[in-house]
């Protein structure tokens, strides 16, 4: 692997067509076809290069992409996903799918403002189906992809979804395979095994990979067994069913997956998934056998690059690194430490406290910094995996038990277990704690993953109390509130460094804000970290206009003393929220007005428009949308002007 280097502008371009002169010339995928296997080993040499030169500029997925390299060119030189369907489950390692086709020379700017996004994206390439960035959908899309292909008179299109054992799990993919096994259509499902989600994969489906892959017969014997037990007879009488029926379990013994062939789909491998001929193989076949097919590969997180093999959880998405000789030299980390920290060790703290209190997450322990938990408090950390909604239904049965768990999950991904917020947690009003991880904007990762939503999908709830830290101090003093309250509670903190405030917190009581700073001009309302930059436009309108700020704390119950309070004046009101503006905290904020029949003309409601939100720096996200300092300075001194006027 050759040293990183960074690559910008037209000579970085001249020099990457000459360290990658086949990827550089490649017009699309459909090339590949042409080219021999060297050519192929060649190409994925490239790639991996053209990868690890990225990191050297940002923080990026990389281990994943590193391990499906040979997938990729071994799926592009058998279809022509211009005509033929792909579905990569979850998008996060379509990198090289990206490259070679034909994003090559764009491929410099992905996860930056206005560059390619870190996922598929259908803006970008016909090449690209859907934004695949939540695991377990691919087999439910291509199902639903082949069904419409058929219904429409084009049968000759062939579907391929792509997903990974970590993936697997989820109860979506499931009631796909029960779909795809009924219908019997043609379709190939490639399993990409590499014994990982983000951290090590977990649970009994993970066990039985193991099993699969562990079998003796994977040398190649069992394509001999298989051979010779296709030309036994199969007639009428009893002796012969039960030579047919010996057959069969022989059959499910030596080859394995016997759950998927219960299932009618045909289970093939498992193969190595860094022998691009091999694999080529195998795909040719799979489009000639009828019906649903799982083709199981076995790849290496990482593979290519030593460090990111031996390490695929910290490489999964590195920080920006250097190599040198081999060994990866990460940059220093600057700023205060991000709110996820002081929420790990909120946790910690409260379990250490509290024997009853429990922590669930969904193959999200690395990026919820977990790991400490996990080796102290074994007995009581849950890793459910890639399954959401049985995480929350979980917690709900240990609630009832007496326990007092903490659903530890990104906001993005709670969105998957709505249902079992409202059926098995809500309904029952049952102390389930809701650590809403990098709720706003997630800077890079773009519309996928930005925890935009959260506010008016929980919001919506009977007996759920749903609050946000503005400052470091808040987060473990509003867990000990959670932990303490009787009924269903959510907490939600961006993916960001947490304002240490020179300030002595208030006591945490439910459904009450906290005042900043007084003003006799008007009044910005802050809920959650969005406190730090209210903070700071206020002190920079200081000499201009006198801005209080509040620290709402709570959007449900909102507090309805304070709405009366600052409305009550006659001075300007900005209601500041990360978060989309439809269903917010603003909007809550305008409901208690109402309700306490106030005049809302003077409220100015700063949040996420109702409209997707692309990647790019958290910061100039935020500038978009005037929820910088600048920007709410500005509304600040619009509303003032206003109520002059008025």
């Amino acid at each position: 692997m050759s040293q990183p280097t960074s690559t910008s502008g037209p000579s970085a371009q001249t020099d990457g067509e000459q360290r990658h002169p086949l990827l550089a010339g490649l017009r699309d995928a459909r090339d590949l076809k042409e080219f021999s296997s060297e050519n192929l080993e060649q190409v994925a040499a490239e790639i991996r290069d053209v990868l690890c030169n990225l990191l050297a500029t940002r923080t990026a997925h990389f281990a994943s992409n590193l391990g499906v390299v040979e997938l990729c060119l071994a799926l592009h030189s058998e279809f022509d996903f211009l005509s033929d369907r792909l579905i990569w489950d979850t998008g996060h390692q379509v990198y090289p799918h990206k490259l070679v086709t034909g994003r090559y020379h764009q491929f410099e700017s992905i996860r930056t403002r206005g560059g390619l996004m870190g996922y598929p994206n259908p803006h970008e390439s016909d090449y690209d189906l859907f934004m695949t960035g939540h695991a377990g959908s691919s087999v439910s899309t291509a199902v639903g992809l082949r069904s419409g292909d058929v219904l429409g008179d084009q049968s000759d299109r062939r579907t391929v979804a792509v997903i990974g054992d970590g993936a697997f799990p989820s109860g979506i993919v499931f009631e796909a395979l029960n779909n795809a096994g009924e219908l019997g259509q043609d379709l190939t499902i490639v399993l990409n095994d590499n014994k990982m989600s983000i951290c090590h994969r977990t649970g009994a489906v993970a066990s039985y990979l193991d099993r699969l892959r562990n079998n003796p017969f994977y040398t190649g014997l069992k394509h001999e067994v298989g051979r010779l037990l296709d030309h036994v007879p199969m007639f009428g009488d009893p002796a012969e069913r039960l030579l047919a029926q010996m057959k069969e379990g022989v059959k499910a013994g030596l080859l394995g997956g016997m759950l998927f062939e219960e299932l009618d789909i045909r289970y093939i491998g498992p193969i190595d998934g860094h022998d691009i001929p091999l694999m080529r193989k195998y795909l040719k076949m799979c489009k000639e056998i009828s019906g649903p097919v799982l083709l199981h590969v076995v790849t290496e997180k990482g593979h290519g690059y030593t460090p990111a093999a031996e390490d695929p959880v910290f490489f999964h998405t590195p920080p920006a690194f250097e190599d040198r000789g081999g060994k990866p030299v990460t940059r220093g980390s600057e700023g205060c430490p991000p709110y996820t920290t002081h929420a790990r060790d909120a946790i910690d703290e409260a379990m250490k406290n509290d024997k009853r209190v429990t922590v669930i997450t969904a193959a999200m322990c690395q990026g919820n910094k977990l790991e400490p938990v996990r080796e102290k408090y074994p007995d009581r950390f849950f890793d459910v995996g890639i399954c959401e909604s049985h995480a929350v239904a979980f917690a709900g049965g240990q609630c009832k038990t007496g326990m007092r768990p903490i659903v530890d999950i990104y906001s993005t991904f709670l969105q998957r277990s709505y249902d079992q917020i409202f059926q098995e947690v809500s309904l029952q009003d049952l102390p389930v704690v809701f650590m809403m991880d990098r709720a706003g904007l997630t800077g890079p990762d773009g519309p996928t993953h930005h925890g935009v939503y959260d506010i008016g999908y929980m919001r919506l709830f009977p007996n759920l109390a749903l609050m946000a830290p503005g400052y470091a101090a808040e987060l473990p003093m509003m867990l000990h509130a959670a932990l303490a309250h009787d009924h269903p509670t959510g907490i939600r903190y961006p993916k960001a460094s947490a304002l240490e405030l020179d300030h002595t917190p208030e006591p945490i009581e439910i459904g009450k804000c906290e005042w900043i700073r007084q003003g006799c001009d008007g009044t910005i309302v802050a809920y959650g970290a969005m406190l730090e930059q209210a903070i700071a436009a206020a002190e920079s309108l200081e000499g201009e206009l006198s801005v209080g700020v509040v620290n709402a704390r709570f959007v449900k119950p909102i507090d309805h003393e304070m709405v009366h309070q600052t409305l009550s004046s006659g001075h300007f009101v900005v209601t500041l929220e990360e978060g989309t503006i439809v269903g917010g905290f603003g909007s809550a904020f305008l409901e208690s007005a109402v309700e306490q029949r106030l005049d809302t003309r003077l409220v100015h409601r700063l949040a996420l428009p109702d409209e997707y939100i692309q990647h790019g720096d958290r910061p100039d996200l935020l500038a978009d949308q005037s929820l910088s300092p600048e920007g709410i300075a500005g509304v600040c001194r619009d509303a003032a002007a206003q109520v002059s006027v008025g």
